[in-house]
């Protein structure tokens, strides 16, 4: 029996790829009951999307379908759409991702679906948005990354246009869209109305870049790209050491304090260009070409340690395999194994008076629970 906030929650997936599995996983984590209806023909895409592959199926996709049951319905048969109704009966929540427009076109979209349960929370992942001329098109996170300028604000100046590897829109389009489904599931308790829900990894990747959209509508200036550095702290950014690089955040005047005399000049915080926080932006050139020699004298762990007995935020460049045996990852117990696969992979990170959520069931084989959902039609 599922367990958690949301035991009791009955969610209808009609997604693939990332955002809407995602948005799902994490649903199934917090206890709800998640159905994911798939295409007959191969189901989710990301069942492919490897290596690496456990099983049949790509490691991602085990990541983003624990917790789940399996159905195939084919959404242009006339009797594949009656069987979804059915379930739509008994849901609170339905999240969709496919694309833009399909839902309209087999008469399940919002409308359609509200008038069989008016209860039900009717979740919409979009590429663009629910309206504007780009409504129907298709978007993938890099699409939207190129779109949204956010490759135009990472990586150094000199670099052209870079891609930020984790799917930041996908994953955090997946998260908006489940606290926009929880506050409609409390907007509930009170109306006893379910509702619409639209969100899109265009606004997403949007709100990625609100800071310099702002910025741009206020004084009318294109942001420049800084590396590692922040556009508006100083220092704020990734330092060579003699051996490795380190990452130092003196985020305000009074760390900038103790990070001069950690670094064995405290003249620098009396120095009338560094001396408040708007003066470090404006002289960054000045301040940086100081610090890079200072911490080139040193290897990374003398600095880290120097740094930490300071106070100074600070903190090592890990590589992957670094964080897979980090001591705070290990603390933290955000590594999960999944049932069945034996598979590792990160839980929810969020945990309930202490105790994070471990999968109840590994990703299902496509159509693993057509006879259990549908019975003998099924």
């Amino acid at each position: 029996m599922p367990t958690g906030p949301l035991a009791g929650i009955n969610v209808v997936e009609i997604g693939q790829a990332y955002a809407g599995p995602l948005a799902g996983a994490i649903l199934g984590d917090m206890g709800a009951d998640v159905i994911k209806v798939e295409k007959p023909d191969g189901g989710d895409d990301a069942r492919l999307w490897g290596p690496p592959f456990v099983g049949d199926d790509s490691a991602m996709f085990h990541a983003n379908n624990r917790n789940k049951k399996s159905v195939t319905l084919d959404i242009k048969s006339a009797a594949d759409i009656a069987r979804l109704k059915t379930l739509v009966e008994g849901a609170d929540i339905l999240i969709q991702n496919l694309r833009p427009g399909i839902v309209e076109e087999c008469g399940i979209g919002p409308d359609a679906l509200l008038a069989v349960n008016p209860r039900l929370i009717y979740c919409s992942i979009w590429a663009f948005g629910y309206q504007g001329p780009l409504r129907l098109a298709p978007g993938f996170d890099p699409l939207l990354q190129a779109f949204a300028a956010v490759m135009t604000l990472t990586g150094r100046p000199e670099d052209p246009p870079t891609f930020c590897a984790p799917a930041i829109n996908d994953a955090a389009t997946g998260m908006w869209c489940v606290i926009g489904a929880l506050a409609a599931l409390q907007q509930r308790h009170v109306t006893g109305r379910g509702c619409i829900i639209d969100t899109s990894l265009f606004e997403t990747a949007t709100s990625w870049v609100s800071g310099a959209l702002n910025g741009y509508f206020l004084n009318g200036r294109v942001p420049q790209r800084h590396g590692t550095a922040s556009a508006v702290i100083a220092p704020y950014q990734l330092f060579e050491t003699a051996d490795r690089p380190i990452c130092i955040a003196a985020g305000n005047d009074r760390l900038f304090v103790k990070l001069a005399a950690a670094l064995g000049h405290p003249e620098w915080a009396r120095d009338p260009r560094f001396d408040d926080g708007r003066k470090r932006v404006a002289n960054r050139p000045e301040l940086i070409a100081a610090m890079v020699p200072v911490l080139l004298g040193r290897p990374r762990d003398h600095w880290l340690a120097a740094l930490e007995r300071a106070g100074v935020p600070s903190a090592p460049v890990n590589d992957i395999a670094e964080l897979a045996q980090s001591e705070q990852l290990r603390a933290v117990d955000l590594m999960r194994t999944l049932p069945g696969s034996g598979m590792k992979t990160v839980g929810l990170p969020i945990s309930f008076d202490r105790q994070r959520p471990h999968p109840r069931t590994d990703s299902p084989k496509l159509g693993e629970h057509n006879k259990e959902v549908f019975g003998d039609a099924g």
